[in-house]
This record gives C-alpha cells, sequence and structure tokens, in this order.
C-alpha cells in the first residue's frame, strides 16, 4: 500500500492528543499511544482490558531514538544489523533519566523495544516526537488483528483512528528475546530461532512459559478465538471446523486451510484470520491438523496451545 500522508497526520493529531490509534505493522495490527504519557498508555490497558502487570512493546523510528531510553549492548548490535526493522523484539535495560511511562513497563527496570518494518508505520513513528507503545490491537487473551477489520469487530467506535495499512505480511507477533544478560527467547514469534542463533553463534535458550510475566504474550491462555481447541489431530467430525496444512482429498465444508502445500510462512500469516472466521461461522469446536515443530510451525504451535487453554 502507498502511504497516505493525510492519514499519517490524523493519526498523529489523535496520538498527539494523548488518545490511541490502531497502526499497521507486518506483524499485526497494534493499538498505539504515546510511549511517554502516563494518561495514553492507560487508556491501552483499559481498552484491550488487559492486565496491568502485562508490559507493552514500544515501538522505534531509529537507533538513536531508542538509545534516548534505554542500554545498549554489543549482542543488541548484531542483532539490530542483521534483523531491524523486522519482527524482532529486544528486552534491554532502561536508563534512569528515561521518560517512558511506568504503565509501560509495570514498574519494571527493563523495556521491550522493536523496529517495524512496515513502511506505513515508519513514515508515522517519524512524524511523531515519541515512541509508541503497541500492543497487539484485540481484546486481551484474544485473536491478534491482522487487518482493519478485525480491529473493527473487537472495538468498534471505540478506537479514534484506524490507520489502515492492508493486510500484515507476517501474520504473528514478533518473536521476543531478552538480552539484559544471557540472551533467552521469552516468545516464538515472526523470526526464526535458528536465525538469531546462527547470527549470536551460540544456542538460546526458550524461556516462553516463566512463572512471573516479564514480556508480552507469556499469559497461558492468550491468543483465543475463545472456541475449544484440540492439536494433533487426524480426523474431525462434520461440526468441528478441522484446520489443515495439506491439501485432502476430499474437501468438505468445515476444512480451513491455513496452507495447502505446508508453506509455513503462509500458514503463520492464515492463523489469526481463519481463527476469526471460523468463530464467525458458529463453530463450537477447532481441531488441528498435526503441524511439524520447525521453523514458524513453531510459533503456530505455541499460539494454537495457548489459544487451547479455554
Amino acid at each position: 500500500m502507498k502511504i497516505n500522508h493525510s492519514n499519517i497526520k490524523k493519526a498523529k493529531k489523535f496520538l498527539d492528543n494523548e488518545e490511541c490509534v490502531a497502526v499497521p505493522t507486518e506483524t499485526v495490527y497494534g493499538l498505539a499511544a504515546n510511549a511517554y504519557s502516563d494518561i495514553a498508555t492507560k487508556k491501552i490497558f483499559q481498552l484491550k482490558k488487559r492486565p496491568r502487570n502485562n508490559p507493552l512493546i514500544v515501538h522505534y523510528s531509529n537507533l538513536n531514538d531508542l538509545k534516548k531510553d534505554c542500554l545498549i549492548n554489543k549482542e543488541f548490535l548484531k542483532l539490530y544489523k542483521k534483523f531491524c526493522p523486522g519482527p524482532l523484539t529486544f528486552i534491554l535495560p532502561l536508563k534512569k533519566k528515561s521518560k517512558i511511562s511506568k504503565n509501560v513497563t509495570n514498574n519494571k527496570k527493563n523495556l521491550a523495544v522493536r523496529f517495524p518494518k512496515h513502511k506505513i508505520m515508519r513514515a508515522l513513528l517519524k512524524k511523531v516526537n515519541y515512541p509508541l507503545a503497541a500492543p497487539s490491537a484485540n481484546l486481551s487473551t484474544r485473536v491478534s488483528a491482522v487487518n482493519p477489520n478485525d480491529v473493527k469487530d473487537d472495538f468498534g467506535e471505540k478506537i479514534k483512528y484506524i490507520l489502515n495499512g492492508g493486510p500484515s505480511s507476517i501474520g504473528v507477533e514478533s518473536t521476543i528475546i531478552d538480552i539484559v544478560k544471557n540472551p533467552k527467547i521469552l516468545r516464538l514469534g515472526g523470526l526464526k530461532i535458528s536465525e538469531i542463533q546462527k547470527t549470536l553463534k551460540k544456542r538460546i535458550r526458550i524461556e516462553n512459559n516463566p512463572k512471573k510475566i516479564s514480556a508480552p504474550g507469556q499469559y497461558k491462555l492468550h491468543y483465543s478465538p475463545g472456541i475449544p481447541i484440540k492439536l494433533d489431530v487426524k480426523k474431525a467430525n462434520n461440526n468441528q471446523a478441522f484446520l489443515l496444512i495439506k491439501k485432502q482429498k476430499d474437501d468438505q465444508p468445515n476444512y480451513y486451510y491455513l496452507t495447502k502445500t505446508r508453506n509455513l510462512n503462509e500458514a503463520a500469516r492464515n492463523l489469526y484470520s481463519t481463527l476469526r472466521q471460523i468463530k464467525k461461522d458458529k463453530f463450537k469446536y477447532i481441531v488441528v491438523q498435526k503441524i511439524p515443530s520447525i521453523g514458524l510451525g513453531k510459533t503456530i504451535n505455541d499460539r494454537l496451545l495457548r489459544a487451547s487453554k479455554f
């Protein structure tokens, strides 16, 4: 989609007035507000019905802006040069003089930060003189939004403005890596762990089911369409929605394809929109064909497992 500068100005006006705006990113749509404003960031939690102890990701335009708020290290720079802008979120130490609202971090000393790749989001970040706190633009625990209509379905008129950037190209949230001390993955996402390990030249442990919530997306129930889900199923009953990644010989009305060719990137991109469609089609139960736990298949399985904690 082309950048509509008039729409960028409209979004900026609402943000400057400490309102929330839905914004496009390559991962999912975000619910954005001025990360330096207590008033604006409080509205994010209220709109999403999000627990206050669940921290927010803050989006930056460039490295110089980030340095005003966070301390960086060599491992951050390696990953930044390789993957940013892109679907990777870093946990970094906050500077004592940072203006980031305490709402964003739940009064913690670290901050989740990202440099989104979506050109419309980047254009907006360059226009505002503050970073944007922007968790996914959906109701808390529910399926993330990957297009403007998803945002409308969840919030209706409660959101002041939706900045249209077309459908999200990746379709699942960013991978989160904590690099405050020893690197560890806190959330599986749109960037493969193998690529991160290759860049840092070391194995990275995955710690995405902690006892204490230290990053977004770590709640046991998350990404849920509000329907029970069962994984690794070979056959489905007619009254169950069957989620598939390989073309079946006997297509049925209750078959929903994330991909027909086992393309896991395509499957990830279609995951949330398909779950939303199943809900609209009034199915009461979802069963899922076995999805290989490789590449973005790991992320898909993580999302479906959390969604199944219904």
